[in-house]
């Protein structure tokens, strides 16, 4: 029997968590990622669950407990960085950019390809084809659609859907212990740290190093949520220098500098002096607009999305990265299950995962109306049934790396 060739559009996490998986049940993989050179230098906190890690265990991946931080605690602050409460959850945390090393490491070189813009795709009952920008065409036997929120390939069968705009942004980066001009508090790299400005959210995550070496210095990860009319406020906000509009985000690099010296001057104002020393140490804080989608279908022939290609949940759940890694391994179980019914296994793939998808959308959404309740008079949110303590909202808060009993067991069990 001819071995089996995957298409994995989109060499992101979820694209190498998948291409991994396949490659360890047989499958010929090669990964297609847009952008040339290495993806390695994006800086970013994400939540963990011990299944994160069981899917890096199954893959072959080798690790210790240098690939997370651990977060002894949720702490609210007020405006003077006085402690409001404090929620005893612990949890690890690890970072893109060591997931990022981890995966792309186990990847062949011969398997990956960058600079590929997929433009289309054309399939029949027995092969499916990648159509790309330069010319090429690549055959396989499945496709996989996992290039993030603004998939070519979800464009393609469902270009009636699009992300639904939450009704306010994100500005995040990254801060290293002794490198801030300040000193940062070390409440920052032992707890996640929360600020609850009015109508909006602000929280810190210590996060591991960017390479594994002992003693290494640990980095905190910030994420200030804020509310941003749709139309012309964040139009304004995605304007370059130049005048140039970038649609619903721009590049990091490309964000005016008033902009960012008006966010380090209202965060010292508006938030505990803990975090607003990470703000205003970051060089180049990235704004991310906050959408959410939920696709109908996630199969299409021999074309299957995957992770945020497929579902975007709100970054308040915190498991964007687990879910992914949790599509691709239920992908490669159901097709290794199946056998040749091919069939089969992806209209088994589309049921479980969509279901999955639905919910962590939906408990997105409900985490975001602590944020668009704000803007309500309190009268209004108590009748809707939106007003919280900031403790009730801390412990529904996201919910990944919540590990019980040891933290250890996370990459020993």
């Amino acid at each position: 029997m001819n071995q089996r060739h995957a298409l994995v559009i989109g060499g992101s996490l979820g694209g190498l968590f998948a291409a991994n998986l396949l490659r360890s049940i047989g499958w010929e993989v090669t990964v297609f990622e847009r952008t040339q050179g290495d993806l390695g230098g994006r800086g970013a906190g994400l939540g963990t669950r011990a299944e994160l890690f069981d899917v890096m265990r199954r893959i072959g991946i080798p690790f210790d407990a240098s690939i997370g931080a651990e977060v002894h605690s949720r702490i609210a602050l007020d405006r003077n960085g006085d402690t409001l409460c404090e929620v005893p959850i612990r949890a690890v945390t690890t970072a893109w950019d060591r997931m990022y090393a981890a995966l792309r490491s186990a990847l062949p070189p011969q398997c990956h390809r960058s600079g590929m813009l997929l433009e289309r795709f054309e399939q029949d009952d027995r092969k499916i084809a990648a159509i790309f920008a330069e010319g090429s065409r690549v055959e396989g036997d499945l496709l996989i659609g996992a290039d993030g929120i603004y998939s070519t390939v979800r464009r393609q069968v469902m270009p009636e859907l699009k992300p639904r705009y939450a009704g306010y942004v994100g500005w995040r980066g990254v801060g290293k212990e002794g490198s801030a001009k300040v000193p940062f508090h070390p409440m920052v790299f032992r707890h996640m740290t929360f600020c609850f400005p009015e109508g909006e959210l602000a929280l810190s995550t210590p996060m591991p190093g960017p390479d594994g070496a002992a003693q290494q210095p640990l980095r905190c990860y910030f994420n200030w949520f804020r509310p941003v009319e749709y139309g012309a406020a964040l139009r304004q906000m995605c304007t370059d220098a130049s005048g140039q509009y970038h649609g619903d985000s721009i590049p990091p690099p490309l964000i005016r500098t008033d902009l960012i010296d008006a966010l380090k001057a209202q965060a010292r104002v508006l938030l505990a002096p803990q975090i607003a020393a990470l703000i205003a140490q970051a060089e180049r804080p990235v704004l991310q607009p906050i959408f959410d989608l939920e696709s109908p279908r996630i199969v299409f022939g021999r074309a299957v999305l995957l992770g945020d290609a497929a579902f975007v949940a709100r970054p308040h759940v915190g498991t964007g990265v687990t879910k992914a890694a949790l599509d691709a391994q239920y992908l490669g179980d159901a097709l290794l299950s199946a056998g040749n019914d091919m069939e089969a296994a992806l209209l088994q793939y589309d049921g479980a995962r969509r279901q999955f998808g639905t919910w962590l959308v939906s408990r997105g959404r409900y985490l975001g109306r602590y944020l668009e309740a704000q803007s309500k008079p309190h009268d209004q949110r108590c009748e809707a049934g939106l007003v919280r303590h900031p403790e009730t909202f801390m412990r529904e808060f996201g919910g990944a790396g919540v590990i019980e009993g040891a933290l250890n067991d996370a990459w020993t069990s």
